[in-house]
């Protein structure tokens, strides 16, 4: 074979092989995204015909009514997700505290809880678009903080506040108080009755615990602040490495967003008090 003829042959051989090379690469991804796809919660959910749903009771989030049934925001929300894809609805109440390492571990599918999205959550857990808001209030003792109703007097040493250990509300106001004392309790419950019984001078918890509490021990309690002390995004949390989990979640979202769904059950829980009488005493 002449020297001509080699020049010619080398590059159409090279060309060959890479479209083999490139066919192969390409045949490889295809596998690996169906394999991903075939790895999603999805998948596992409907293989398993059931959601299995982690939460923790918050008023009005999710609780259990006089009946013992779970009721609340995000019990109609994920009962909702669940006839949506065509499959039961399992909750698995958890402690909030350790709800997120209860996920990873595989416990349950997703978090629909009320969960707001922080950068320490996000680096162990990736998170929907929002589907609901809320903010940061406190509500304080009438005995022990008439008057204080400026930051700056609630930033302070011989200031007690209550709070539910491990969420976002509590954390955000040991931010903003730095300077006060923190009690920490592992229910809503718990912390509004440090503040009746004059133990601690207020409660902080996630909008509308707190303005509820007034509106339930008004004698004992007040709300010092028009506005929240923060705000926040809650959404649905799920395992990391779930691309199509994400996607289908954020698309049900939009839907349920655009269709009103998720604006009138909020309404319903954070906005009047219709349900008031499930609560148990």
């Amino acid at each position: 074979m002449g020297w001509i003829t080699r020049r010619f042959l080398a590059p159409a051989a090279a060309a060959g092989a890479a479209v083999s090379i490139t066919g192969t690469a390409q045949a490889q991804t295809a596998d690996a995204r169906a394999a991903l796809a075939a790895s999603s919660v999805i998948e596992e959910i409907k293989r398993r015909n059931s959601l299995r749903v982690g939460m923790s009771t918050f008023v009005p989030w999710a609780f259990r009514n006089r009946a013992g049934e779970l009721i609340g925001y995000e019990i109609d929300v994920a009962t909702r997700l669940a006839q949506d894809m065509g499959v039961r609805v399992e909750f698995v109440p958890t402690a909030w505290d350790g709800i997120v390492p209860a996920l990873l571990a595989g416990r349950f599918d997703m978090i629909i809880g009320g969960m707001t999205v922080t950068a320490a959550r996000n680096l162990s857990a990736n998170f929907t678009n929002s589907y609901s808001a809320s903010g940061v209030d406190l509500a304080a003792s009438r005995r022990l903080a008439e008057g204080m109703t400026t930051m700056e007097a609630w930033n302070r040493p011989n200031v007690t506040i209550s709070g539910r250990r491990g969420t976002s509300a509590l954390a955000a106001a040991q931010r903003l108080f730095p300077r006060a004392t923190f009690r920490q309790f592992d229910d809503d419950a718990q912390s509004v009755l440090e503040v009746v019984n004059g133990r601690a001078h207020g409660m902080v918890g996630s909008m509308p615990r707190p303005r509820f509490a007034v509106l339930e021990n008004e004698a004992a309690l007040f709300s010092p602040f028009a506005q929240p002390l923060a705000r926040q995004i809650d959404s649905m949390a799920l395992r990391k490495g779930d691309p199509d989990a994400l996607n289908f979640l954020n698309n049900w979202i939009a839907s349920r967003q655009l269709d009103g769904f998720l604006e009138e059950r909020q309404a319903y829980w954070f906005q009047n008090r219709e349900w008031r009488d499930q609560v148990p005493g």
